[in-house]
């Protein structure tokens, strides 16, 4: 029998796949904290605003999702999101291992994990593929991600 926290994981990646962003933002805590190679480190109401810009943006959009486990405290998740990346015309197809704690029921952290190299590589082609790696072209991906996000929270 499995833990009512996996339960959660796959209320939360079942509402990304119909790309439901409220139903994806019930599953976290008020204070929760997010973290990717993207967009770095969120609190509360910011992981939320994320969520529903990438849902309202989401473009050729496929979620898949495995290896949900889950205890009275953590869990974690492997996904994949292909979707086509708006600024360049590319599909990007994302392979992501995620590690959540949870309390009260609820997420209160969420670290994904991918290759930004790998992401930038397919998202930006050459440009991507050359200077991935380099913490220059990470730099420039999570302050375009936050200008992104916070254009998009004032506008809510």
């Amino acid at each position: 029998m499995s833990h009512p926290h996996v339960d959660v994981i796959t209320r939360f990646y079942s509402a990304f796949q119909r790309l439901d962003a409220e139903a994806m933002s019930a599953c976290y805590s008020d204070d929760v904290i997010f973290s990717d190679p993207a967009f770095g480190e969120l609190r509360g109401a910011e992981a939320g605003d994320m969520w529903r810009m990438l849902c309202s943006r989401a473009k050729e959009w496929s979620l898949t999702f495995d290896g949900v486990q889950a205890d009275a405290s953590t869990g974690r998740a492997h996904w994949v999101a292909t979707y086509l990346f708006s600024q360049t015309g590319r599909m990007v197809v994302n392979d992501i291992q995620a590690r959540f704690v949870f309390r009260d029921d609820k997420i209160c952290e969420h670290h994904d994990h991918f290759s930004l190299w790998r992401w930038s590589s397919q998202a930006l082609g050459a440009k991507g593929l050359l200077l991935g790696w380099t913490p220059l072209v990470g730099k420039a991906v999570r302050a375009q991600a936050l200008k992104n996000l916070k254009a998009f929270s004032a506008a809510r």
